[in-house]
């Protein structure tokens, strides 16, 4: 039966579909400290984790994951940040109450009508940004996310280049293997030749 991740409303399961999507999921800490911190993220009612219970990768920013190996893994203390809580679940945001902040508000509030129109009109079509693979809004964080996306090409190219040469190191122990066990009369000739197609 595939895994089910364990935020609230999100439908994401293991499959080869979410797979294909690029989704992974995440079994809940063992460090009883740190999975408590992950069911109260989570905001479900009466919710404890058990050793089977996940959460799908689209609950943590980019830069909570470790995509070095060849299993992507959540960094150590990271703690799920992005969900989609109905209203009753939000946190109340705090009010800032600086002359920075009110003087924003203030020109916020003096945009014409039919700006505001528009953009309402836009929002309206638009659907619901609750996920990582969404554009972000500010130029600034645009920005921030190519950074880290050309920072992780960047990485994949260096790890590509050294995967060859350790491939070429691989293919060439293997070559003289094989010769030494042919000088011994280990193997024939044939089966040297044979052995080296399939593994060149």
């Amino acid at each position: 039966m595939p895994e089910h991740c364990a935020a609230y409303s999100c439908a994401n399961r293991r499959t080869a579909e979410s797979r294909a999507r690029g989704i992974t999921f995440h079994r809940f800490p063992k460090d009883k400290s740190l999975r408590k911190k992950w069911e109260i993220a989570v905001r479900r009612e009466k919710f404890t984790a058990r050793d089977s219970s996940v959460l799908c990768s689209q609950h943590f920013k980019e830069a909570d994951f470790d995509r070095t190996g060849q299993v992507v893994r959540i960094r150590d203390g990271v703690i799920p940040s992005v969900f989609k809580f109905p209203g009753h679940l939000q946190r109340p945001e705090k009010s800032r109450n600086t002359s920075a902040s009110r003087k924003s508000e203030a020109s916020l509030s003096e945009t014409p009508q039919d700006n505001s129109v528009a953009s309402t009109s836009h929002s309206e079509s638009q659907p619901e940004d609750d996920h990582s693979y969404v554009m972000p809004s500010s130029p600034t964080a645009l920005k921030a996310r190519l950074t880290g996306a050309l920072e992780r090409v960047d990485k994949l190219e260096r790890e590509k280049k050294n995967a060859k040469a350790r491939e070429k190191r691989a293919k060439t122990t293997v070559k003289s293997l094989l010769s030494q066990l042919c000088e011994k009369n280990l193997i024939n000739e044939e089966l040297k030749d044979r052995l080296e197609q399939i593994v060149m």
